[in-house]
């Protein structure tokens, strides 16, 4: 049985707010949300909501997430080679790949790549898979 149910959000942690709003709108391609004393990335309709400075995870969270342990997949919406030189001309060095993985939406080609905080972030291409 399908519920009704879709990813709306997830939570990241950034240490720095200027830092992190940089790369994710220059490099991830995020629109910036300003929400009370942090900031939200979103991307169409879905929103990664931030544990920061200032931004306080309780009485929710009973961990605000950390520096560093997030792990997040975003979908490249067209060829990996295009991913790869996006990333190197915003000179953000790349971990793993291209790499063939499986996502949401079956076989792709991965890329690896960190935040300015360290949680691994990867685009997938579903463009020429097979």
């Amino acid at each position: 049985m399908t519920l009704p149910v879709k990813l709306d959000h997830c939570v990241v942690h950034v240490s720095d707010w200027e830092r992190s709003n940089a790369f994710y709108r220059d490099v991830m391609g995020a629109e910036l949300v300003e929400r009370g004393k942090g900031w939200a990335y979103r991307f169409g309709t879905e929103q990664l909501n931030l544990h920061g400075p200032g931004v306080k995870a309780e009485p929710v969270a009973r961990l605000a997430v950390q520096p560093g342990n997030s792990d997040l997949c975003f979908e490249w919406r067209g060829p990996i080679e295009d991913a790869i030189a996006h990333l190197g001309k915003h000179q953000v060095a790349i971990e793993l790949g291209p790499v063939t993985r499986n996502g949401a939406k079956g076989r792709g080609t991965s890329v690896y790549f960190r935040d300015p905080d360290g949680s691994l972030l990867e685009f997938i291409s579903y463009a020429g898979a097979a």
